[in-house]
């Protein structure tokens, strides 16, 4: 099991991580660079876009296309690996196939998990804007991940109705108890940069998780049928 997870893994996250490091690419990276640019000084709020700015930001264009691409794939490998993990454990579970089309949903519950429920009290920044310190939001998102991990899991698949009230309860709990927040919110860049920035970051991660998903279900049933062929 372990060898089919692994390579399963591998070829669902590397598929998953190129093609969203090239939505990111084309949607999210130009205004992570247009941002960089208010917060390095380049351009200023309320100011003209001038040519010099615009020749800043193809320079610095091509430089992470690569390193970007490389790191998604990176990233989406080890989600493919906890995707698949948890697949393969309904799968001894039930014993019942997860088609390719069931992996597209899996693979949206792991973006609710993982991108949407921090993203409702931790969105996505820009560079320069005010935040708190960054262990405590680590410690925070992690901690989020987990629980709505678990009550997600207690709602879909424990069918008293307690446990879907437990589930709800731990989904919820973080954001009783709240992101860390900066005392001050401050930062170069125009709101609108910001807005368009999380918009496009969580409209990506829907789709690249989609696309996890349904790739982890085939990989998995077609190395599953290799072992038992």
């Amino acid at each position: 099991m372990f060898f089919r997870i692994l390579v399963s893994g591998l070829f669902a996250g590397s598929l998953g991580g190129l093609m969203a490091g090239l939505l990111q690419w084309y949607f999210v990276q130009p205004v992570l660079l247009h941002s960089e640019l208010y917060e390095t000084g380049i351009l200023k709020h309320f100011g003209e876009f001038t040519n010099s700015a615009q020749q800043s930001l193809d320079t610095l264009q091509p430089i992470r296309d690569s390193l970007s691409l490389l790191f998604s794939m990176i990233i989406y490998i080890g989600y493919a690996f906890l995707l698949i993990s948890a697949m393969a454990l309904r799968l001894q579970i039930s014993g019942d196939r997860i088609t390719f089309h069931q992996g597209i949903v899996w693979g949206i519950i792991g973006y609710i998990a993982v991108h949407l429920a921090p993203a409702i009290s931790l969105p996505p920044e820009v560079p320069g804007v005010a935040a708190a310190e960054v262990l405590p939001r680590q410690i925070w998102w992690f901690t989020t991940v987990f629980l709505t991990v678990i009550g997600i899991w207690l709602i879909a698949f424990k069918p008293k109705i307690k446990y879907f009230f437990i589930g709800s309860a731990l989904i919820i709990a973080p954001h009783i108890f709240g992101a860390p927040e900066p005392n001050v919110f401050t930062g170069p860049a125009p709101t609108e940069i910001g807005a368009l920035f999380a918009s496009r970051a969580l409209g990506i991660g829907l789709v690249s998780w989609a696309i996890l998903g349904g790739l982890s279900a085939f990989f998995l049933h077609k190395e599953t049928m290799r072992a038992v062929s």
